[in-house]
């Protein structure tokens, strides 16, 4: 917690299922500080924008440290030399998923085709996407940060 806005954000979302706690935290940071720009001043409450941001980003690195997991699916009629180059390349592991083409624009329909998945961190995924872009520029590429990874060929976190 950096801020007591989450108890406030669990309280009011247990309240309103609609809102997602993080939108309840931006709202009512949105709201303090632009009470504090009323208050204080413009320039100041940007300064304790700045601040707040800064020692966020920070919390997050001590937390989660510089190399957080992101899963990437891949998907593309060239998997298999996709899967060549992430092994090969990048020294990652992948998982293929047997999957089936939905409506495309060529009007190709129920053609099985593998689907390519892989973790990696943060600072390698510039190097993936450049791999994928270079094979397959059609590729459809989908990422999302993954909170915690453990076993196969994950790197391995320093402890800190």
């Amino acid at each position: 917690m950096l801020d007591g806005t989450e108890v406030a954000a669990l309280l009011i979302n247990k309240h309103t299922p609609l809102l997602k706690v993080s939108d309840v935290i931006l709202v009512l940071n949105v709201f303090i500080f632009g009470v504090a720009a009323f208050v204080l001043g413009v320039q100041t409450a940007l300064y304790s924008i700045l601040t707040y941001v800064a020692a966020s980003k920070t919390l997050d690195f001590l937390l989660n440290g510089i190399e957080q997991y992101t899963g990437v699916t891949i998907i593309s009629a060239r998997s298999e030399a996709i899967r060549e180059a992430i092994t090969t390349n990048l020294g990652r592991g992948v998982t293929l998923y047997q999957g089936k083409r939905g409506f495309g624009k060529r009007g190709d329909r129920d053609l099985d085709m593998d689907i390519v998945f892989t973790v990696v961190t943060r600072l390698e995924l510039p190097q993936l996407r450049t791999e994928v872009r270079r094979i397959d520029p059609q590729a459809f590429v989908i990422q999302h940060s993954i909170d915690d990874a453990e076993g196969g060929m994950v790197k391995k976190r320093p402890f800190h």
